[in-house]
């Protein structure tokens, strides 16, 4: 596998960039190049838009049957599957997810998505009737021209959620990868070629935030699909507005996961842990806040530092490794300068706090716990994305379920508890999109999204494959 590019996925097809620029790609646990790619610029997103616009007004897959475009699309999740290994090790390369991961969250989990977008198109329903009053057929039709434009922190994952369910639709896609992690997405470009996806269908262009902006004000883009920072998603939706384009915006979190005083924490914490700083905590859905009452805390922080003990940073090409390394020198500084600010507001580092030892290279940080956090407190407002916990107490479940709630984000929570029905109650109270209860997995047609600054939108489930289609009312006498 070539991990340098010289040309750019452009209507189907591998074409010579308009630019000379290029991107490297450094790897962030050794700090060395292992690849670049061309940076994409204007000119070959307008060359992109064209193309998808082209093809879409042409009905070149618009007008397959659903079953038809999900027989393609599963081609594409064999052939993942197939270079299962070789994509998770590419990932690691150029975003440093323990490759473990790597291989189940980051690869088979999107050929899951994909498996999934296939076998709905069987059964949703793309043209239904209504009686009330008089007959009238409502039919469902693909958007349009997508922009596609995803983070660094899962590149394949992210843009297999928005791919999958806009093939299905029948729309065509211009994707824009994130520049410090265009690899795997470049590889994706000629797995659509071989698994017969036709030209024009999908472009793949990496660019910085200037080609991306281009991108969202085009006035030949239908929707832009967007996951990344809240910051991001605002300026999206200014720009969007100018043209009346519809947006899904999956943004950032600050996840809380409420401890009720019946938890058993040695257990909660085996499954608690992960949810909080697995992917490095690189992951908006974090469960970065732990909110324990007061008369159990100081027992809740010894277990929880001895549970993150055992997820030390180390090499994230070796298959017992939970912990790597921070996806670029930025994030290291950017969590290093949140560690800074949570000693200035006079927390307490309670196992932790600063650059992983061992390590000449990388950007290697440990996982840190920090206490004496109130949650008005910066630390505990902002999204860091790394591995930092804070432990905020409470005097009641009310008080939880306040504190929980009071944050400029929704996306996701957890409550932990012996009493699940309990626990259930709890999470309904909880002003977010998702919430696990003892940390159950969600279904995979289950909705993913957020409330308040956490986007706009739903992806997985039948709400993902809606939010690329329009609704068409037709009466007829």
């Amino acid at each position: 596998m070539s991990l340098h590019h010289d040309k750019l996925f452009i209507g189907g097809e591998w074409v010579v960039p308009a630019g000379s620029d290029r991107f490297d790609v450094i790897c962030p646990s050794t700090e060395e190049r292992v690849g670049s790619v061309p940076a994409g610029t204007e000119v070959d997103i307008d060359r992109a838009v064209e193309a998808a616009r082209r093809t879409f007004d042409a009905g070149e897959w618009s007008n397959r049957t659903p079953q038809e475009r999900a027989s393609t699309l599963a081609r594409v999740g064999e052939l993942i599957t197939e270079r299962a290994d070789e994509l998770a090790h590419l990932i690691t390369t150029e975003m440093g997810a323990p490759i473990a991961s790597a291989l189940a969250d980051q690869v088979q989990q999107p050929v899951g998505t994909i498996e999934y977008y296939v076998g709905l198109a069987d059964t949703y329903p793309f043209e239904e009737q209504r009686t009330v009053g008089r007959p009238t057929t409502v039919v469902y039709e693909p958007i349009g021209v997508v922009a596609a434009i995803v983070p660094w922190n899962a590149p394949l994952r992210s843009i297999i959620n928005k791919l999958a369910p806009a093939l299905v639709a029948g729309c065509t896609v211009v994707a824009k990868p994130a520049p410090n992690t265009p690899l795997t997405a470049m590889v994706l470009g000629d797995l659509l070629l071989a698994a017969g996806v036709p030209k024009g269908v999908v472009s793949i262009i990496p660019g910085g935030r200037e080609v991306g902006e281009h991108l969202v004000g085009h006035p030949g883009v239908d929707k832009i699909a967007f996951t990344g920072s809240t910051v991001a998603g605002r300026r999206i939706m200014s720009v969007a507005g100018a043209n009346l384009t519809r947006v899904s915006l999956e943004l950032g979190g600050k996840s809380a996961a409420i401890v009720l005083d019946d938890a058993d924490f040695t257990d909660a914490l085996k499954r608690l842990v992960p949810l909080a700083i697995s992917n490095t905590g690189q992951a908006c859905t974090a469960q970065t806040r732990m909110l324990v009452s007061r008369e159990r805390h100081d027992e809740f922080v010894e277990a929880l530092c001895a549970a993150v003990a055992k997820w030390p940073a180390g090499d994230p090409f070796h298959e017992r490794t939970r912990t790597g390394p921070l996806v670029s020198q930025a994030q290291l500084d950017r969590v290093m300068g949140y560690l800074q600010i949570a000693k200035d507001e006079g927390t307490t580092v309670a196992i932790g706090g600063g650059r992983a030892p061992g390590f000449d290279k990388g950007f290697f940080v440990e996982p840190t716990v920090l206490t004496g956090v109130e949650n008005s407190m910066r630390i505990a407002q902002e999204e860091i994305f790394g591995p930092v916990v804070c432990v905020i107490p409470y005097d009641d479940v009310d008080d939880a379920v306040r504190i929980a709630n009071d944050s400029a984000y929704g996306l996701s929570g957890s409550v932990w508890t012996t009493d699940v029905a309990r626990g259930v109650e709890v999470a309904k109270r909880m002003r977010t999109g998702q919430v696990r209860v003892n940390g159950a997995a969600l279904a995979t047609d289950a909705p993913f999204g957020g409330y308040k600054q956490s986007g706009i939108g739903r992806e997985y489930g039948p709400e993902g494959l809606d939010s690329f289609l329009e609704s068409k009312a037709i009466a007829a006498r």
